[in-house]
């Protein structure tokens, strides 16, 4: 015996799901399969467009009463340093030789004049690193930032101006 799935219990029971998250997500999920009956996994994924997959998961769980933990901290992009270990040694390399720092002192920042899209050339001439291999050179200019460079032309410092003595003048 199946249950007949009308249009408001559908609405009610795909609202209900994109409210949930996780393991409470599977377990609701598997729980109104279970209730279907027999070819219920298979009527959700048509009418209601659960995944088959995380259905047979949140039964999984249901049955065994083991909740399995979801790594998301492990899911996305892995930083270019992980790829590519020597890339922040060899961009230090290349910038330090091309920096220096404010003339004023005021602050510790390194002024460089490379720009991220040369850096990314020498990066591919001189340390044999691909086109493909190498990130963006937004990404580039990120890395020089978080290094603590900075592009900007340095500008010299000039002496202070002798500050000239009033004049009189000569409508007295």
């Amino acid at each position: 015996m199946s249950i007949e799935l009308t249009d408001s219990l559908k609405n009610l029971l795909q609202e209900t799901v994109l409210q949930l998250k996780g393991a409470a997500r599977r377990r609701f999920m598997a729980q109104t399969v279970l209730e279907l009956g027999y070819g219920g996994q298979s009527l959700a994924a048509q009418e209601l467009g659960w995944n088959r997959t995380t259905i047979r998961k949140g039964i999984k769980e249901l049955k065994s009463g083991i909740t399995c933990v979801d790594n998301n901290s492990a899911k996305g992009r892995k930083k270019a340093e992980e790829h590519l270990p020597n890339l922040l040694e060899d961009i230090k390399d290349l910038v330090d030789s091309q920096s220096q720092t404010d003339p004023t002192f005021k602050s510790k920042r390194l002024y460089t004049r490379l720009s991220a899209a040369l850096v990314r050339k020498q990066l591919i001439e001189k340390f044999g690193y691909s086109d493909e291999d190498l990130p963006t050179e937004e990404t580039i200019r990120v890395k020089l930032n978080n290094l603590g460079y900075r592009l900007k032309r340095v500008a010299k410092v000039l002496p202070q101006k002798k500050s000239q003595k009033p004049r009189l003048s000569l409508n007295n």
